[in-house]
C-alpha cells in the first residue's frame, strides 16, 4: 500500500540540482490547510487556541506561519522562547511548560510575559525566589493510574511529568494565598495516541478535577489546556485520528461538566505538534551503495542523525520510492545510514519495489520530530530544511550545516600549546 506524496520525481529532482540530498521538505499548503481544519473543528469554543509545540518543528519560519493562523507556541526551554521572541510571539501567545527548569529560563519566560505552566509543586518556591510569582499561573496534572501512557511518554505513574491529585490542590492554594487570581490547568500524557476516545476521556478527567478544584478552594479556570499528543498515520493500513469526533466528544462532556456546574466559560488550549506538522514533510535521500550478506541492505546518504525516531523507537515510517510508486514491491531491504551504529536503520526487512544506485526515496511522516532530534555523531552534518510554498517554489528555511559550523566551538589554535 502506498501514501501519496505532493511532489514528483522530477521536481524533486530540481530541487536536488540546488539542494543536495538529504534534505527534509515540508508540504505548506497542507500544514495550512490542517491548521484551519483544527481551528473550524473547535470553533464552538470562543477562546479556544491551539499552542504549537515548538519541539515538534522549532524553525521561525514555521512558527511565524501559524502565528498568522492565530497559532501561539508551547516552549519548553530557553531557545525555544527565544524561537519565539523572534518571530513576534510573545505574552501570553507562549505558553511555557518544562521541567527541571533553570532559573534562567523562568526568567526568560518571565520577561516575555509567557502563561508558566509549573511541572511540580516544589517549583513554586524556586520560581519566586528567581523570577517573581507572575499574575497567571498554571500546574501540569499527572493523573497516575486513571490514565494508560503508551510506549513513547510512558505510564503516567512512571513519567517525571506533573504533579499528583493531592499536589495540585495543595499547590493552587499555595498560589492563591499569595495572591495569584489567574488560574490555568494541563495536562499531557500520551504522546501518537491515535485512539481519539482517549482525548475526550482526558478532557472528562481534566474538568471533573476544575470541579473538584473549585470547589475546595473557591478558584476558578480561565483555560484548561489538554496537552498534545493527538498522533498521526505512520503506517499505510492506520486511519488518521477524526479531530471533529474528538472536538464533539470534548464538547459534549464541556457542557456536561462545566456548563452544569456553572464554570464556563473556559477557553480550551491545545498545544499539538506531531499533528500539524508531522504528516506534511518528507525527508529525501539519494541510494549510494548495496550490500548483499546475510540481508539485502540499500545505503542512502541520510542516516539516523537526519531522522532519529526509527532507531530510538523502532518506528515506522513509510518509504516511497520516487518513479516507482505503482511498482510491485517484490523486493526485501533494510535501508540504511552509515552512522557506527546498527540501529541506523530507516526499514528493516521493508518490501519495496526493485532499488537501483541513485535512486531518490522520500521517506514521509518527518514533519515533526524529525530535523528537531537531529544530531552530529560522526561528525555528521545536520541537513537543511525546506519549504514547498504554496506557489510551487522553494524556500530554503533552514541551510545545511557546514564543516565550518560543526567545528566552530572548538579552539584548534590552543592546540599548538596544549
Amino acid at each position: 500500500m502506498q501514501k501519496n506524496i505532493p511532489f514528483s520525481k522530477e521536481t524533486i529532482q530540481s530541487i536536488i540540482a540546488k539542494y543536495p540530498t538529504p534534505f527534509h521538505i515540508y508540504d505548506e499548503r497542507a500544514m495550512i490547510e490542517n491548521a484551519k481544519n483544527l481551528q473550524k473543528a473547535f470553533s464552538w469554543n470562543t477562546g479556544f487556541k491551539e499552542f504549537f509545540a515548538v519541539k515538534a518543528t522549532p524553525n521561525p519560519y514555521l512558527v511565524k506561519l501559524f502565528s498568522k493562523i492565530g497559532f501561539g507556541a508551547d516552549c519548553s526551554s530557553h531557545a525555544e522562547l527565544v524561537l519565539s521572541e523572534k518571530t513576534g510571539v510573545v505574552g501570553e501567545n507562549i505558553m511555557f511548560t518544562s521541567n527541571n527548569t533553570a532559573a534562567y529560563e523562568y526568567q526568560k519566560a518571565r520577561e516575555l510575559g509567557a502563561i508558566i505552566n509549573l511541572d511540580d509543586i516544589s517549583h513554586i518556591a524556586f520560581l519566586e525566589e528567581v523570577a517573581g510569582i507572575p499574575d497567571i499561573i498554571s500546574f501540569r496534572y499527572n493523573p497516575g493510574e486513571l490514565k494508560s501512557g503508551n510506549d513513547i511518554i510512558g505510564n503516567p505513574e512512571e513519567a517525571k511529568y506533573g504533579l499528583t491529585e493531592a499536589q495540585i490542590f495543595e499547590a493552587y492554594k499555595i498560589m492563591k494565598d499569595k495572591g495569584v487570581t489567574r488560574f490555568g490547568i494541563h495536562t499531557m500524557v500520551a504522546s501518537n495516541e491515535l485512539n481519539s476516545q482517549y482525548f475526550i476521556e482526558t478532557a472528562d478527567i481534566m474538568f471533573s478535577l476544575m470541579i473538584k478544584l473549585n470547589k475546595q478552594l473557591g478558584i476558578t479556570f480561565e483555560f484548561v489546556n489538554l496537552g498534545g499528543g493527538v498522533g498521526i498515520p505512520y503506517k499505510p493500513e492506520q486511519n488518521a485520528v477524526d479531530i471533529e469526533y474528538i472536538s464533539k466528544g470534548i464538547q459534549k462532556k464541556y457542557t456536561e461538566i462545566l456548563v452544569q456546574n456553572n464554570l464556563a466559560p473556559v477557553k480550551l488550549y491545545l498545544e499539538l505538534g506531531r499533528y500539524i506538522t508531522g504528516p506534511y514533510a518528507y525527508l529525501i535521500t539519494q541510494v549510494q551503495h548495496f550490500k548483499d550478506t546475510y540481508r539485502k541492505y540499500v545505503g542512502v546518504d541520510a542516516s539516523m542523525a537526519n531522522l532519529m525516531r526509527p532507531g530510538m523507537y523502532g518506528a515506522y515510517h513509510h518509504i516511497t520510492v520516487l518513479g516507482k510508486e505503482n511498482a510491485p514491491a517484490t523486493h526485501i531491504y533494510d535501508v540504511t545510514g552509515s552512522l557506527c551504529e546498527n540501529n541506523d536503520k530507516f526499514a528493516i526487512q521493508r518490501a519495496l519495489p526493485e532499488i537501483e544506485k541513485h535512486d531518490i526515496l522520500a521517506i514521509h511522516d518527518t514533519g515533526a520530530h524529525g530535523h528537531a532530534m537531529g544530531f552530529n555523531y560522526n561528525g555528521k552534518l545536520r541537513s537543511a530544511e525546506l519549504l514547498l510554498r504554496t506557489d510551487g517554489s522553494v524556500k530554503c528555511i533552514r541551510r545545511a550545516e557546514t564543516l565550518d559550523d560543526y567545528f566552530a566551538t572548538l579552539d584548534f589554535d590552543g592546540l599548538s600549546s596544549f
